[in-house]
C-alpha cells in the first residue's frame, strides 16, 4: 500500500510542477510548491512501517540496511519516464523522515533561468575556482548544470563530476562527461577528488564544498589548469570568502588566501524570490575576482569585498541589493519581499529612495 501511494506521490508532485515532497511517521505528506508548503489532508499519514518500505522501494534493501545503522542518508532516484529524484532519510525524536526534490528534466540554458549572460564566460574559462552559492533550495545546482551545459555544448573536454548524490544528468555532445556519485561509484569525496589528477579532466564540477579538504583540493586544481566548479551554503560573496579561509587552521590561512586570490575565478550568489505573477524569480549577486579583488583577499580585508562588488558594475559584478531594486521597479516583487530578502535592509532602503 505504501508503494502505491508513494508512486501517487511522486506523480503528483510531477503533475503540479511541485519542487518537493516531503514524508514523515505520523503526519500527512507535504509538498513544496513556488516555495510554499502545502499539506495532503486527504492523503492519511504514514506509520513507521510505511516509511520503511517507501524507503525499500526507492533505495533497496541494502541501502535501507544502511540508514537503519548510520540513521541517516542522501540518495538519488530515478523514477519511470526518465523523472529523478534527489533525497535524503533522516530521523527526528526517533521518527523516519524523507525529503525528495524532483530535479527536472530539461537542463535550463542562463536565459530559460533569468540569469546574467556574464555568467557563460566562467563556464569558456580553461581554469579557475567559480562559486555558486546561497541557501539551500534557491536553484545553486540548476545554474551549475546551466554552465556544465555550456561546456558541453561549446568545447571539446573532459568533464568529472563528483556528487552526492547525482542530480542532473548530462547527455554527451562535444565534451565526455564522467558523473561519479559518492558510495556508488566512488568511496568518498577525497578519494575521488584525489583521482581526477589521474583522469586528464579540463572540468570538474564538484556537487558541494563540505570540508576543508575538499577546498583544498579543489583550490588545487584550479591552480594547476583546471576549471573547478562547486557549491556552497553561504549567503553572500564576500562571506563565501571569509569561510572557505575561516575553515583552516590559522597557520594555514595565509597560504589559503594566496592560492585563493591566485585560482579565484568569480562567486555567482542567488535567491529564488516569490514574484508578484506566481513563481519565484532570481536575485542575485556576481564577483569577479579582479586585481583588487585579489588583493583584498591576499591582505585579508574580506570586508572591503562588499564596495568592490558595488563599484564594479562596468567589469560584470553586481550586488543582490541592485538585483532587488531593479525587481521592484519592473513590479516583479514586492516592497515586503525586498526587505525580506536583502542582505543590507539600509543599503536598500537608501538605492530605493
Amino acid at each position: 500500500m505504501a508503494t502505491v501511494i508513494l508512486d501517487e506521490l511522486l506523480e503528483l508532485v510531477i503533475r503540479q510542477g511541485a519542487s518537493d515532497l516531503h514524508l514523515g511517521e505520523g503526519r500527512v505528506p507535504v509538498v513544496r510548491v513556488s516555495g510554499d508548503l502545502i499539506s495532503l489532508p486527504k492523503i492519511p499519514p504514514f506509520n513507521h512501517r510505511d516509511m520503511m518500505m517507501a524507503l525499500e522501494t526507492i533505495v533497496g534493501v541494502d541501502r535501507k540496511n544502511h540508514f537503519e545503522s548510520e540513521l541517516e542518508l542522501d540518495f538519488g532516484y530515478e523514477y519511470k519516464k526518465g523523472y529523478r529524484f534527489r533525497g535524503n532519510a533522516f530521523l527526528q525524536q526517533g521518527k523516519v523522515g524523507i525529503a525528495l526534490r524532483l530535479i527536472p528534466q530539461h537542463i535550463r540554458t542562463l536565459d530559460e533561468l533569468g540569469l546574467p549572460p556574464e555568467l557563460a564566460n566562467f563556464a569558456r574559462r580553461k581554469q579557475g575556482f567559480f562559486l555558486v552559492v546561497g541557501p539551500t533550495g534557491h536553484g545553486k545546482s540548476t545554474t551549475l548544470a546551466s554552465l556544465i551545459d555550456i561546456v558541453n555544448r561549446e568545447r571539446t573536454a573532459h568533464i568529472v563530476t563528483i556528487e552526492d548524490p547525482i542530480e542532473y544528468q548530462f547527455v554527451p555532445a562535444r565534451s565526455i562527461i564522467d558523473q561519479r556519485e559518492v558510495r556508488t561509484d566512488t568511496i568518498n569525496f577525497k578519494r575521488a577528488l584525489t583521482s581526477v589528477f589521474r583522469e586528464d579532466i579540463d572540468v570538474l564540477m564538484v556537487g558541494e564544498m563540505r570540508d576543508t579538504e575538499t577546498i583544498s583540493t579543489a583550490v588545487t586544481a584550479a591552480e594547476t589548469g583546471h576549471l573547478v566548479l562547486s557549491t556552497l551554503h553561504t549567503n553572500t560573496a564576500s562571506q563565501t570568502v571569509a569561510r572557505i579561509i575561516d575553515s583552516f587552521e590559522s597557520s594555514q590561512q595565509n597560504q589559503i588566501r594566496l592560492q585563493l586570490a591566485g585560482s579565484l575565478a568569480g562567486i555567482f550568489s542567488q535567491r529564488l524570490l516569490p514574484r508578484v505573477s506566481g513563481g519565484r524569480i532570481p536575485a542575485y549577486e556576481l564577483l569577479i575576482n579582479n586585481n583588487a579583488v585579489a588583493n583584498l583577499v591576499r591582505e585579508n580585508r574580506i570586508h572591503e569585498i562588499d564596495t568592490v562588488m558595488e563599484t564594479g558594475a562596468e567589469e560584470g559584478m553586481t550586488t543582490i541589493n541592485r538585483t532587488i531594486v531593479e525587481l521592484v521597479r519592473r513590479g516583479e516583487i514586492t516592497l515586503e519581499t525586498a526587505y525580506a530578502y536583502s542582505t543590507n535592509g539600509k543599503t536598500l532602503e537608501r538605492m530605493l529612495n
